[in-house]
């Protein structure tokens, strides 16, 4: 997972949209506050900050993640649309393991979070869930149904994968939308009811894998 700090809607959508377009787990947070709550529940394997926040700055945020003991080992690239040699000393003095400047490409943005990740030993996961004919792999980003492949939307897949990795526990609506569309999304439940029932419909015979838990949400592993 990679949290992403970044008060601009339009670049924080891009870039999450990209990671989680080439095998990571993504989610965008406006200011700091929104990602300190989130660190609260779940450490990322490398955060994304901006420089220029609304509230506290990066810089401020940085100094905070590297006093916790808690989130003092999480790597940090700096983003910043600031270029100067000084911006930069004063980032990576302060703790940050990289620094990209505005504007940037997101492929080599992507290579930066590989080389950072490998650099601090954190390494990248290969996971494949599978349950009776249905295989989900997530360094390839496909889903089979008895070898057939399933196209699936980005939401689709993240649904699925997160109710595989968690088959025989019910996941609430809420925690759903929690953790497929993020802390920022003031969506409604009902977006996750449309979700579920467009997977169900693309895994065809093997949609009934996926029960509805009334009045709570949904869980893998049980039939209709």
């Amino acid at each position: 997972m990679i949290y992403y700090v970044e008060d601009d809607e339009g670049i924080r959508e891009l870039v999450v949209y990209t990671l989680q377009n080439t095998g990571f787990q993504a989610v965008g947070f406006e200011n700091g506050q929104q990602l300190f709550s989130a660190l609260q529940n779940t450490k990322p394997q490398l955060i994304l900050l901006d420089i220029m926040l609304p509230g506290d700055d990066g810089m401020t945020i940085l100094r905070r993640l590297r006093s916790d003991i808690a989130t003092r080992k999480i790597p940090v690239i700096m983003i910043t649309a600031k270029g100067s040699e000084y911006d930069k000393v004063i980032g990576l003095d302060s703790g940050a393991d990289d620094y990209v400047t505005k504007p940037f490409g997101m492929m080599e943005l992507v290579s930066r979070i590989r080389a950072v990740l490998r650099r601090t030993g954190v390494v990248e996961n290969h996971e494949v869930y599978s349950y009776k004919s249905v295989v989900l792999d997530t360094r390839k980003h496909s889903v089979t149904v008895k070898d057939r492949v399933v196209d699936l939307t980005l939401k689709e897949f993240e649904l699925l994968k997160l109710l595989m990795k968690n088959a025989g526990a019910v996941l609430t609506r809420d925690m759903l939308l929690e953790n497929i569309w993020g802390y920022d999304f003031d969506g409604e439940t009902r977006t996750v009811d449309v979700h579920i029932r467009t997977l169900r419909q693309k895994l065809s015979d093997e949609g009934k894998i996926i029960e509805t838990v009334r009045g709570v949400g949904y869980r893998l592993g049980g039939t209709e």
